[in-house]
């Protein structure tokens, strides 16, 4: 229990000059300070695996601060699962998920890539020339799986608003009864003054506003993700032209080949997401 406890101390804490314990620091460390007298590394990670505890790794994460939390997961939750207020959406209301992708580069390889051939793995040159820099801007029907997007040189509230208009001006969107966006709280479409502007645009549109630092609740996201995977890794473009043509490009493939997302986080995980957030940790009990 104590060799555990201490694995559940940050080693700063302890006073050790260590950004996290080996299994052979906390070895060395529970000798030194008297607990056993002998003791091996893979003895510390057998006992530590038990409970699942391994405090040579390390995950970044951000802690939500925003006081409504919940309450503005839970809207978001509610739209993908068909609802919003306690009620069903109708066949004419419509979920777009919208964000933006900023800085995405033109890395011009100084010596061409080499593709794959037998025993050997595509090659690219780790040396590049910047050709720029854009931002794609995209928008995710989440019910009917069709993805709107488009190239800019910079995010702000113009470009977005010229996305708000590539969706709305055409059917069915145009003459539906309501269409919410679900966005984060980026500058371009963020507070009170984004809902009155693009209300006055589009009296049908709603913003839907996530909490602070939770874009991996918003749908568009997981699109992103495939962008990133599949079309921008490697990085190797001879110009930011040839950027925005391939991203145009998969934008239409993707579109043909696409279903809506599987979501399965519902409310009911987000209540034990909350609920886990509000205890303290086991360790920090067993301490």
């Amino acid at each position: 229990m104590q060799v555990k406890a201490l694995a559940c101390e940050l080693p700063a804490d302890t006073g050790l000059p260590r950004s996290r314990f080996r299994r052979q620091d906390l070895a060395w460390e529970v000798i030194g300070r008297g607990i056993v007298a002998q003791i091996s590394g893979a003895t510390i990670w057998r006992w530590l695996d038990q409970d699942a505890i391994r405090p040579w790794q390390h995950r970044s994460w951000i802690f939500p601060r925003d006081p409504q939390f919940e309450q503005k997961a839970e809207r978001v939750l509610d739209l993908y699962q068909g609802g919003w207020q306690d009620k069903a959406l109708g066949s004419d209301e419509y979920v777009i998920s919208a964000d933006e992708k900023t800085s995405i580069q033109a890395r011009v390889r100084i010596h061409p890539t080499e593709p794959t051939q037998a025993g050997q793995s595509m090659r690219v040159e780790f040396e590049y020339q910047r050709g720029g820099a854009l931002a794609y801007l995209a928008a995710w029907d989440v019910r009917r799986a069709k993805i709107f997007g488009c190239c800019d040189p910079t995010t702000g509230i113009a470009p977005f608003d010229g996305l708000v208009a590539q969706v709305m001006g055409q059917k069915p969107y145009r003459q539906a009864k309501r269409v919410f966006w679900i966005v984060d709280n980026g500058s371009s479409h963020r507070g009170q003054a984004a809902c009155q502007r693009l209300q006055r645009q589009y009296s049908n549109l709603g913003l839907v506003h996530l909490p602070v630092h939770a874009s991996w609740l918003n749908q568009v996201e997981i699109y992103f993700s495939v962008v990133q995977r599949k079309v921008l890794t490697p990085n190797d473009f001879p110009s930011l032209d040839a950027v925005a043509q391939r991203l145009m490009e998969v934008q239409s493939y993707y579109e043909q080949i696409a279903q809506p997302f599987e979501w399965k986080f519902t409310r009911v995980e987000l209540q034990e997401l909350v609920a886990k957030l509000k205890d303290p940790p086991a360790c920090a009990l067993a301490a």
